[in-house]
């Protein structure tokens, strides 16, 4: 198994009592409350912990595009990768990923990936994601939209990617006279790409039709190995067999020598995280227009978003996974073989978790769990209880 560090750079001093009465850490909750000096702290707190997940072995970092909210602190991923690029050295570094209808101008994402391509060497992952509804809320883009604009962007970016310039783009959203960018990618003919989603049928199809890693955002086990077995009966029906290393799962993990130890240590940060920083409407989350109904319904279920949820809950249903290093070696085991992954997209800070336990999470992480994952593949995985 490949495990990476996945970062949501959340602003770890918000305010939860003023986001509980706004009701929402996104768009609405004012950035009255960002204090700079403690943002540029975080910033480099972050950073750091990136690098030293490099330095402990973990086989990526990977880092995200949210706008207005103080859940992640990311409008522009590429610039916190840039930074990256010389300083980790050996892992791969993934933006999971940009979100593409939200641009006027996708070119410039085909430049900005190139570049951090060649930087890399070729140890960069390409993410494009439709983005999340709040997205569109604070960015002003119809959510009907979404779905048209992210195919034509995507199209695009591949063809500038692969395809001699100059020459010209006439679509529907976006129209080009020269289309010649500069640099080409460091990868042939383009950096892998990875599609995350919170489960839309669509997205899982389409995923699979273009064989890219399919990448399913926070969610209960359970549901996770139904969306992992939709790509791959997509896939079937493309014609292939998918392969574990196709199939990403974002999950967290915290350690510590009890299990007790580390649910009464990980409590007071996990809950701020999926019940504060999380915290939206659901016509946010799934605006009009964002999704057909039976997407929206199967999201619904499978978000952890709009409900209260304690650490038992999340444990119990295994969204993540917290305690002593055996009981997680179990449970990573058991959810790899249940649902077919073979890439982790591990959380190890979250919420209000600060940067010594993040620090001494990822170093528990790096010597009780990384040594036994390295060369284990999904064992009898159980393809009936996923298609239940």
């Amino acid at each position: 198994m490949k495990i990476f560090n996945f970062h949501l750079m959340p602003y770890a001093h918000a305010d939860l009592d003023a986001i509980e009465k706004n009701g929402s850490a996104w768009v609405t909750y004012s950035n009255r409350d960002y204090d700079p000096k403690k943002g540029a702290e975080l910033y480099h707190d972050y950073l750091d912990q990136m690098e030293l997940a490099d330095r402990l072995g973990f086989d990526g970092v990977c880092l995200n595009e949210h706008h207005q909210t103080a859940y992640g602190m990311m409008p522009t991923p590429g610039v916190l990768a840039g930074a990256l690029s010389r300083s980790v050295k050996k892992a791969k570094i993934a933006i999971l990923g940009r979100a593409l209808p939200l641009l006027n101008n996708p070119l410039s994402v085909a430049e900005e990936y190139a570049m951090l391509d060649n930087l890399t060497r070729g140890r960069f992952i390409a993410g494009f994601v439709r983005g999340i509804g709040a997205e569109y809320h604070a960015m002003g883009i119809n959510p009907a939209e979404s779905q048209a604009r992210f195919a034509e962007a995507h199209d695009l970016i591949i063809r500038a990617w692969t395809e001699p310039g100059p020459f010209s783009y006439q679509g529907k959203h976006y129209r080009f006279d020269y289309v010649n960018t500069w640099p080409r990618p460091y990868q042939t003919p383009h950096p892998p790409v990875w599609i995350p989603s919170q489960g839309s049928s669509s997205t899982i199809a389409w995923a699979a039709k273009m064989r890219y890693t399919y990448c399913q955002t926070l969610s209960p086990i359970a549901l996770v190995a139904k969306f992992f077995q939709m790509y791959r009966d997509e896939a079937e029906k493309a014609g292939y067999t998918a392969q574990p290393d196709q199939l990403a799962w974002s999950n967290t993990i915290y350690i510590a020598e009890t299990d007790a130890q580390a649910m009464r240590e990980a409590k007071p940060h996990l809950e701020a995280l999926v019940n504060k920083l999380l915290k939206m409407p659901i016509d946010m989350l799934l605006p009009p227009g964002y999704t057909n109904l039976e997407s929206m319904k199967r999201i619904r279920a499978a978000k952890i978003v709009g409900k209260v949820q304690s650490i038992d809950d999340l444990v119990n249903t295994g969204v993540v996974m917290i305690g002593s290093p055996n009981t997680v070696r179990e449970k990573l085991a058991e959810y790899q073989d249940l649902a077919g992954f073979n890439t982790s997209l591990t959380k190890t800070q979250f919420g209000t978790l600060p940067n010594d336990m993040t620090r001494a999470n990822m170093e528990a992480i790096a010597q009780e769990i990384l040594p036994h994952f390295r060369d284990r593949l999904p064992q009898g995985r159980k393809q009936a209880v996923a298609a239940e």
